[in-house]
């Protein structure tokens, strides 16, 4: 695997290199965090790379896309513009099958992972038939709130004790910026508990404290759900970032203390 190319000029190769790969590993922002080993989540990043193309027999082009499921608990993230580079390097490389071309995704990026992934190519005509969603829940965007807070500020979470439920809250309002570009990475985020009910307005005030906060998409969503987790005390809590593609590629991270697999839900601005 190379150095990451995050903020360098670069070439982009067009015959098959899967050395531009680049794993960050996820054990450094885990401990910022105070977490260890024994995680209190499970999860998947769920990638969407919208832009594949490669040579089927005879060198005629092929398009299609690829959905890639890293688990959460591999030991490295797969570096954005890596994986960009990398997805692009197939732009000129044959393959007898989309078959071979997944089995070759799939080796590649779990040997940058340092575990196995899950990987799906589908060809452009059945993608094309995917409806845009929305994210399940209540939309927490119609509250009106104050927002001052710019740097992440976990205090602003709040439960009434009180009150137990289980409910599915949503925003559109998520923003953050990359840590080494600053380029901003903006998205929606579903938040799944059971538990004391959360203040809506602390909860949408706490997401929208990322606008400035510089941490890769996947630290971001591991972030929130040890905060909260914290903070609410939720008996059971999922947090999902859908962001938007960047590259052609969109990344969206999924943790969870009572469910297993995410939804691959391709909203309207994906």
């Amino acid at each position: 695997m190379t150095d990451s190319p995050l903020g360098k000029t670069t070439t982009y190769p067009e015959q098959y290199s899967p050395e531009q790969l680049c794993g960050i590993p996820r054990a450094d922002n885990r401990a910022r965090l105070g977490l260890g080993e024994n995680l209190p989540f499970a999860g998947a990043d769920v990638w969407n790379a919208w832009e594949l193309t490669w040579l089927g027999p005879g060198g005629q082009p092929r398009v299609g896309t690829a959905e890639i499921r890293i688990p959460a608990d591999s030991p490295n993230i797969a570096e954005s513009k890596s994986m960009k580079l990398y997805l692009g390097s197939f732009a000129m490389s044959e393959y007898e099958s989309a078959v071979e071309l997944r089995n070759t995704i799939a080796a590649d990026v779990g040997s940058c992972a340092g575990s196995p992934v899950d990987v799906d190519v589908t060809a452009l005509a059945v993608t094309a038939g995917r409806r845009s969603r929305k994210l399940p829940g209540k939309r927490l965007d119609r509250l009106q709130v104050d927002c001052d807070s710019w740097e992440v500020d976990p205090t602003l979470l709040s439960i009434e004790p009180e009150s137990y439920v289980s409910e599915t809250l949503y925003t559109d309002l998520l923003r953050s910026l990359c840590p080494v570009t600053g380029q901003p990475d903006t998205g929606s985020v579903m938040v799944r508990y059971e538990g004391p009910r959360i203040d809506r307005a602390g909860l949408l005030r706490y997401i929208v404290s990322f606008r400035r906060h510089q941490e890769f998409h996947e630290n971001c969503v591991e972030r929130m759900f040890t905060d909260i987790l914290s903070q609410c005390r939720p008996v059971g809590l999922t947090v999902y970032a859908r962001y938007q593609r960047r590259g052609g590629i969109d990344i969206n991270p999924f943790r969870s203390n009572f469910e297993s697999k995410p939804p691959n839900l391709r909203l309207w601005r994906q």
